[in-house]
């Protein structure tokens, strides 16, 4: 492969990818001046850190350094060392240097003036000096190799590199809307005029074969496909109801010509009556050979429109080595900074995942990379001492197991301190020592996914800045995939992402609870089974059932979701799901199919939002199958099931829980219990004042949008009655703005939790902070 080639058109795709990061920072920095700042600021520093990394990988320093500085800049605000108006200010004119930078890549390689003034500026502002930038020279062309002796080595290239070919060199941002990327191998950029006529033919046989198609397009077909799979599926439902209505007719001429013989009638009427015999026996016939073409017509359309959407999931495949191909150079690039020998193994790099998922595993890929020459492994003296080879090892391998991909990442460092690691999260104080001394090992491990988690005690250029491993969690698990660790201190450690291959059209189980119609991604169920009373169990006080020899949590999925039902049956049917190693026995009212189906967002403000729901599908028989994102169930099911925060009995809490929805009251209240509290529930304001008056409550946490008396009013209330005005309130609110928490503070509250990001940490330090 023609190394230089390839570099070239990661630059050029590099250009485009940061043209397109640089519109979200931007418009995060503005949001950061209307003080929608929290998410935004989480934003604007994710796309900071990559793109530092990325241009790093690529050689452009002066990029690098100026996000760097952007950086620094971006945790001054936050930390309240700078104000916001001129963080703002300086980082929209860095935004400014940055475009230029693009458009310009030999000043991207060794800066320019504009660069280093830039760079002071954001320096002056975050009060954080920022190295010089030095003399960089671009990398020189290299001869065309010699015939290798030993096995072939996988092509270098930045992580910038997502496309399936080189592409040609994109306008400059601000001139021209950027174009989806092609999902279909595209035409080579276009040779120099030495190159073009002997590669004419190559080319021009190339684009006979293939041709650029927009994402949108192929997303939209993929979700026509889905809807033609349904409707055909209602044509065989229509198909076997015709021939039960034939069979209806059928039978009732046979009765109408057995009333016939039995009477006796005149024989010219006898001679009307064989006639019309003789037209129901043809009318029969021809009606059954009607209902056998018209089910094989049925059924040869369900095949083809099947065909078609395993084809359209087919086209939307983009080999990972267009991920891959970056990580060779850009790793020996980092441990080259850190004077480590790294040898990067990849395996199954051709393997093909969803183009609509491909950045967002490229991302992960860059954090978990960058951990494990950072984190994971040692220098060449301390490997020496440890008996290890002086060059560490990371080694990425693919696989598919049915629609699942996996992807691991293994390195053979130093592995995970777990001690260390409640120890950082005391000190962070992210939990309490009697907290951290009651984790499992495991439960240590994944501390690294925690928000803001990090053992750096300094930041430098490759550490994460609190933006690491829970990115990548989150990201994995939006796509509906999970993330497992396995590490062995001084052996080394494993991180196993497990995606979805495709996202075009993904095979359910539809399991029913009350008259409803729910759906599981087939790729999350382990077994379906029958509960029988013998073989429950309760282990450390938790109801559990044995599943191939191991005790699995049992919960029954209705009053998990909020909603009426439970165990109505002697043995009641479950799903046992799988997310990374945890594993739960789901009861449900019963099993309805397995079947592929197209996934669409949830519609209408009803369920957009609702916890523990990935989207709806459409069902043959018009009902819509509301398919859950078993991720969130996990959690959870582990928060129920293990809660490792609990409060010591002296301080078990009585908790009112006000809120007028059956889902979020048992969201909230399975967090409250989960911290050793007990919860009693009120559906609106009213029903929780009339309460407070003849019951004795440690803590009310109340929703504001409700009937009869919303929370703000229901505050006021409490806190204008000298009986109860000692009970601290907590709002748990959807509304996030800050107009909404004055509200709820100048009503009397004493913290204004919001819903989205309302986790058990969250809810724990607020409750001990009031009682």
């Amino acid at each position: 492969m023609d190394t230089e080639a390839l570099k070239k058109s990661l630059l050029k795709k590099f250009q485009e990818v940061t043209a397109d990061r640089l519109q979200k920072i931007q418009l995060g920095v503005i949001d950061l001046e209307k003080e929608t700042a929290e998410q935004a600021a989480d934003d604007v520093a994710r796309e900071l850190h990559t793109m530092k990394g990325e241009a790093r990988m690529l050689g452009l320093a002066a990029i690098g350094q100026l996000a760097h500085a952007a950086e620094d800049v971006l945790r001054a605000e936050r930390e309240g060392k700078t104000a916001t108006e001129t963080a703002t200010d300086v980082m929209l004119r860095a935004c400014d240097v940055l475009s230029d930078l693009l458009e310009d890549l030999d000043a991207a390689h060794t800066g320019s003036s504009a660069t280093e003034e830039m760079v002071k500026a954001l320096s002056d502002v975050s009060g954080h000096p920022v190295p010089a930038l030095g003399p960089v020279r671009k990398p020189a062309a290299q001869p065309p190799p010699k015939p290798a002796v030993q096995a072939p080595v996988v092509p270098v290239a930045p992580p910038a590199a997502v496309a399936q070919a080189p592409v040609p060199a994109p306008a400059p941002a601000q001139a021209t809307p950027r174009v989806a990327d092609p999902v279909a191998v595209a035409a080579p950029a276009p040779a120099s005029k030495e190159e073009e006529a002997p590669s004419a033919a190559k080319s021009n046989s190339i684009a006979d074969r293939s041709i650029r198609v927009n994402v949108e397009v192929l997303d939209s077909l993929g979700l026509l496909a889905g809807d033609l799979l349904v409707e055909s599926a209602r044509g065989r439902l229509r198909s076997t109801e015709t021939a039960q209505l034939f069979e209806r007719f059928s039978r009732l001429g046979d009765r109408f010509l057995r009333i016939s013989e039995d009477v006796d009638v005149p024989d010219a009427i006898r001679t009307e009556l064989e006639r019309a015999e003789a037209d129901l026996h043809m009318l029969r016939d021809d009606a059954f050979r009607f209902v056998r073409r018209n089910g094989d017509g049925i059924n040869t359309l369900h095949g083809n429109l099947a065909q078609l959407a395993d084809h359209v999931a087919e086209a939307r495949l983009v080999p990972l080595s267009t991920v891959f191909d970056a990580f060779p150079r850009a790793v020996r690039d980092i441990a080259k900074t850190q004077n480590k020998e790294v040898d990067l193994v990849i395996e199954n790099a051709d393997i093909g995942v969803d183009r609509s998922m491909l950045a967002d595993v490229r991302d992960a890929l860059v954090h978990l990379l960058r951990n494990a020459v950072d984190h994971g492994l040692e220098s060449a003296d301390f490997r020496q001492q440890m008996g290890k080879p002086d060059t560490g090892r990371i080694r990425i391998r693919v696989r598919v197991d049915g629609d699942m991909l996996h992807i691991e990442v293994e390195d053979d460092g130093r592995g995970m301190d777990t001690e260390r690691l409640k120890q950082v999260a005391i000190n962070k104080r992210l939990l309490s020592p009697v907290q951290a001394a009651a984790l499992s090992e495991r439960e240590a491990i994944e501390l690294i996914f925690r928000p803001g988690f990090s053992t750096r005690e300094q930041v430098s250029e490759l550490s994460g800045r609190g933006v690491g491993m829970d990115v990548v969690k989150r990201k994995v698990e939006t796509l509906g995939g999970s993330v497992g660790v396995q590490s062995r201190q001084g052996r080394g450690t494993t991180i196993t992402l497990r995606l979805p291959q495709s996202l075009a059209l993904m095979k359910v189980l539809l399991v029913r609870l009350g008259d409803d119609v729910y759906g599981m991604p087939a790729a999350d169920v382990v077994a379906v089974m029958r509960i029988k009373p013998d073989d429950r169990m309760e282990v450390f006080g938790t109801l559990a059932v044995r599943h191939r020899g191991k005790p699995t949590a049992l919960v029954a999925l209705g009053p998990l979701l909020g909603l009426n039902g439970g165990n109505r049956f002697d043995k009641p049917p479950a799903v046992v799901v799988r997310h990374g190693d945890d594993y739960a026995a789901l009861v449900v009212d019963g099993f309805v199919d397995e079947r592929e189906v197209a996934v669409k967002p949830c519609g209408g403000e009803f369920l957009k939002g609702a916890p523990f729901i990935a989207g709806t599908a459409a069902l043959e028989d018009g009902r819509i199958a509301v398919l859950l994102h078993v991720p969130d169930i996990m959690t959870e099911v582990r928060r129920m099931a293990r809660p490792v925060t609990q409060a010591p009995a002296s301080r078990r809490l009585r908790v009112l829980l006000v809120d007028d929805s059956p889902i979020a009251r048992a969201t909230e209240g399975a967090l409250v219990k989960a911290l050793g509290h007990s919860v009693e529930e009120a559906q609106d304001g009213e029903e929780a004042y009339v309460k407070v008056q003849t019951n004795t409550y440690d803590l009310i946490l109340t929703d504001v949008q409700m009937p009869k008396l919303d929370g703000f009013s229901l505050t006021r209330r409490l806190k204008g009655t000298p009986a109860v005005a000692r009970i601290p309130v907590i709002i748990l609110s959807s509304l996030a703005s800050p107009e909404d928490k004055r509200r709820g503070l100048d009503a009397g509250a004493d913290a204004y939790l919001v819903k989205g990001e309302l986790g058990v940490e969250i809810l724990a330090q607020s409750i001990d902070r009031l009682t």
